[in-house]
């Protein structure tokens, strides 16, 4: 099994999907998303109108396409430890993740509502909840649902309220206190 998403995928979808992307997150560093037009990213990325609407249905399905890789950030930053995790010391790959993150910042707020919602907020929820489950099975700890959607829940709301700044914290403060919640959530339930 591999870890890359593009794995056994054809060379020129990935390469036209990578540029499709690419001009997204380019026109959405001087403006926001719902300025950006499928036009304007098609004449960036160098590709027909046609070929954008062959990959994606619309300009948030490739938002969320091109944020993706936020999502896989976020999961791994949150499962970056070894052994039994220490509560009072997060991983630094938390506290780097919500430092990178503020170059997309504001591409990130249009997908990620406050308290969590939207289609960014979905996927995070759901691949935060998959890894949650996979992570109690390895520690040999039994099955609960609960603490899954709670862990998802917990982290993708936090994230979601500190990027539209209803949580003043710093990247290395908010990574302890989020770090301490997720803890106590998998303690609440064993």
């Amino acid at each position: 099994m591999t870890d890359d998403p593009t794995a056994g995928q054809d060379p020129r979808t990935v390469r036209t999907r990578g540029r499709l992307r690419d001009a997204l997150l380019a026109e959405c560093a001087s403006q926001p998303l719902e300025k950006v037009s499928v036009s304007s990213v098609v004449r960036r990325a160098q590709v027909g109108r046609a070929t954008f609407y062959l990959h994606y249905d619309d300009l948030q399905a490739l938002a969320v396409d091109a944020c993706a890789e936020v999502v896989r950030d976020a999961v791994e930053a949150v499962h970056s430890f070894d052994g039994i995790p220490d509560p009072a010391q997060p991983p630094a790959a938390l506290a780097d993740f919500f430092t990178s993150v503020t170059d997309h910042a504001d591409l990130y707020r249009g997908l990620l509502h406050a308290g969590g919602s939207g289609p960014l907020g979905e996927l995070l929820h759901g691949e935060l909840r998959a890894r949650s489950r996979l992570e109690r099975e390895r520690a040999g700890l039994r099955h609960s649902e609960a603490a899954d959607s709670a862990v998802a829940a917990t982290f993708t709301g936090l994230f979601a309220d500190w990027l539209h700044g209803l949580i003043d914290a710093a990247p290395d403060a908010l990574s302890r206190q989020v770090w301490r919640l997720l803890i106590s959530i998998h303690g609440t339930f064993p």
